[in-house]
């Protein structure tokens, strides 16, 4: 029988990876009711089996405000800038919120799914496209509360002052997204062979959210220190998304540059050491 009439017999074929940086679009398409299934999944799983359910996308960014604002604006007295400090605090956790959970969650894919990867076949980048697509979901239900609270201090005649670099907000979405799927599967590649990545990754993202403009603005930070926040992608993206939507920060398109290169930058080595982890990590789980 010759080769051509053996392929013919089977529906999918599995070549080879031919090159670090390959993206099977189309294969990815083909699987995207799969993608549908687990971005379902992870939605679901969320809330499942607990007795407030959804309600918890909204009390969680509540509760986190209300933290904030008791410590951070009451105790500590940190400036919001002249802006209520419900919109201020919640401004940033709703954005830095979205960026933690894509990170977070797609740190552990390979860990988490090894039972799946190790017995069927799939586009492995499904897995953490699926945490970004519910993750989104997550966002714009907690957008929607936050664009409510934002609703009424405008009706009460407050100082706050949305503005055109409302058109950015798809832009500043797409660049979180990216940044915390280029971060996380670079942390998910790592910990197939280092564990101890797994314990230190909290109190990563923990450090590193306060060295990212959520819970204090921008012009606080003394001019000589400024350049060591700023090093840090998540701040022009955190200070645009609060100027966009509060007239309070900077719209720095230098820095919002930078930040869309490294976050280029974080993405292509994400998906190198991804794919060239998924080729042979089921000898090292």
């Amino acid at each position: 029988m010759s080769k051509g009439t053996e392929d013919s017999n089977w529906d999918t074929i599995i070549l080879p990876e031919r090159g670090l940086l390959d993206i099977h679009f189309r294969e990815i398409w083909k699987y995207r009711d799969l993608l549908r299934m687990f971005v379902k999944r992870d939605f679901v799983t969320y809330y499942k089996q607990t007795i407030l359910g959804p309600l918890w996308f909204f009390i969680q960014p509540i509760f986190t405000t209300l933290t904030y604002m008791l410590v951070f604006g009451n105790v500590a007295k940190i400036s919001t800038d002249g802006m209520p400090q419900i919109l201020f605090y919640m401004s940033g956790v709703t954005a830095w919120n979205y960026f933690s959970e894509c990170f977070n969650k797609t740190s552990t894919v390979f860990k988490d799914n090894q039972a799946i990867f190790g017995k069927v076949h799939f586009p492995r980048l499904i897995t953490p496209l699926s945490i970004v697509i519910s993750n989104l979901v997550k966002f714009a239900i907690q957008l929607l509360l936050f664009i409510s609270i934002l609703a009424y201090y405008l009706w009460t005649g407050s100082t706050v002052q949305p503005n055109m670099a409302l058109l950015l907000t798809p832009v500043l979405i797409l660049l979180m997204a990216a940044l915390g799927l280029g971060a996380g599967m670079i942390i998910t590649s790592l910990t197939t062979k280092y564990r101890d990545l797994v314990f230190l990754l909290q109190f990563g993202i923990q450090l590193l959210m306060y060295a990212t403009p959520v819970i204090y603005p921008l012009s606080t930070i003394p001019d000589k220190y400024q350049w060591i926040i700023m090093a840090n992608p998540m701040s022009g993206i955190i200070e645009t998304f609060r100027y966009a939507f509060l007239g309070s920060g900077q719209l720095n398109w230098q820095l919002l540059g930078y930040d869309a290169f490294i976050t280029v930058v974080i993405l292509i080595a994400g998906i190198l050491v991804y794919n060239k982890t998924e080729r042979s990590f089921m000898d090292t789980v």
